[in-house]
């Protein structure tokens, strides 16, 4: 290797071990690394800059707003307060609805947002209930990952997976909501049985009273009509010749329109240190691909499997369940697109991206620091006074996480490598 591949390889392994470790800042550490590697001339400013997907900065920018003004309506905290009383005071039964909510609701906005707003009802419906709200919490956290995994928008790793494979919204949907729904359904029976020795499944709670949750009726319906719309765009963006950026926006600003919302208000919502985040990663990805070490990993990984495409897939899903568990699933993401670009080369892409897609997403629920959502879960978790220490997780991750990979692999066998 050369020494630009070299100097670049050891930067981008540093910045990851201190995000892994949380040393500084993941956002920090990405934007210094990427300067860094302009500053060196790894990469000239206009290389670095062209590197940045505007459609997936974008398109989550968009997503983001019209999620924040949706929240103000309270329709979330009324869908979660609907699901217990749909589970008519029995706890499992009610994990089983809240799972359910979190899943579909993280399909189409940000899993992220969703849990933030349903973990503090899922904190008092606990308290209803008299018994821990940790099973509960986890249950969410495992379902909004597996329910994100169903549309690009559900998750940041589909986005930049989309994006990358030129992926459209139907497409995307046709291929992992099956898994989706299979997964979790076997989640929610995992989970079950293994909450089913710390709570007495008996009724415990009342029916309660969800008449006053929706605080705002005329911006629900406006946001639902808006939302509406979106989600046909990206349906039919390729017929429109739009990307889903270009719909996200639009979305976004007719919302801000229509509702007449101040527009510093819920831009200063946008998670902007994600943003920048990725635009970081963006740049070290770019200089690892320019200076060889991408094509020089993909070459080893041939030489492992011998160019087997059943072997490299199924290598693909369980390193990615495995790296994702250990680390963020977006910079694994982001680091790993390139690789399969290279990999598809050699043998057909299709696979692969559906691999790596299944992996990130599935195997972001290994262990507490595997997503987004988990950690800030766990940051709510805590600050109400019930700390979910990492111990803890793995005792309901585990079991679920390896019934669901199997299940992903026996999926990826029987539909795109027989």
């Amino acid at each position: 290797m050369t020494f630009p591949a070299i100097f670049t390889a050891v930067i981008f392994v540093l910045a990851y071990v201190i995000i892994a470790t949380e040393r500084l800042h993941r956002t920090v550490v990405a934007l210094a690394g990427g300067m860094l590697l302009i500053l060196a001339g790894i990469l000239s400013q206009e290389e670095a800059f062209s590197a940045i997907d505007f459609n997936v900065i974008l398109l989550l920018v968009g997503m983001m707003v019209i999620a924040n003004i949706m929240s103000e309506t309270g329709v979330f905290q009324w869908i979660a307060v609907q699901s217990v009383n749909a589970g008519r005071g029995r706890p499992l039964l009610i994990m089983a609805m809240l799972c359910l909510v979190t899943a579909g609701a993280s399909a189409i906005l940000d899993n992220v947002t969703i849990v933030v707003l349903i973990a503090p009802i899922t904190l008092f419906i606990a308290s209803a209930l008299h018994v821990s709200p940790t099973p509960f919490l986890v249950a969410e956290i495992m379902s909004s990952n597996i329910g994100g995994a169903a549309t690009i928008i559900g998750d940041p790793p589909n986005i930049l997976v989309a994006s990358a494979a030129n992926l459209d919204f139907l497409t995307f949907a046709g291929n992992m909501l099956p898994i989706t729904l299979l997964c979790l359904g076997t989640l929610i029976g995992i989970l079950a049985l293994r909450i089913r020795r710390e709570i007495d499944p008996a009724p415990v709670v009342s029916r309660l009273d969800a008449s006053g949750l929706i605080t705002d009726r005329r911006l629900l319906r406006q946001s639902l009509v808006v939302m509406g719309l979106v989600l046909v765009g990206f349906i039919f963006h390729g017929m429109l010749g739009l990307e889903p950026a270009t719909i996200a926006m639009a979305g976004a600003s007719l919302l801000l329109i229509i509702t007449r919302r101040d527009p510093f208000e819920h831009l200063r919502e946008v998670e902007w240190t994600t943003l920048f985040f990725f635009i970081g990663l963006f740049i070290m990805v770019a200089a690892m691909v320019k200076t060889g070490v991408i094509a020089a990993i993909a070459g080893a990984v041939l030489n492992i499997t011998k160019g087997n495409l059943r072997l490299t897939a199924n290598l693909l899903l369980w390193f990615s369940a495995l790296f994702s568990g250990i680390v963020d699933n977006i910079p694994y993401t982001a680091t790993l697109i390139p690789l399969v670009q290279q990999l598809g080369k050699a043998m057909p892409a299709g696979p692969l991206w559906w691999a790596l897609i299944m992996g990130a997403d599935f195997g972001g629920n290994l262990t507490l620091v595997g997503a987004s959502a988990n950690l800030v879960v766990a940051t709510v978790a805590q600050r109400a006074g019930y700390p979910i220490s990492f111990k803890r997780y793995l005792s309901y991750s585990v079991a679920s996480t390896l019934a669901v990979l199997l299940l992903s692999t026996l999926y990826l066998w029987l539909r795109y490598l027989l």
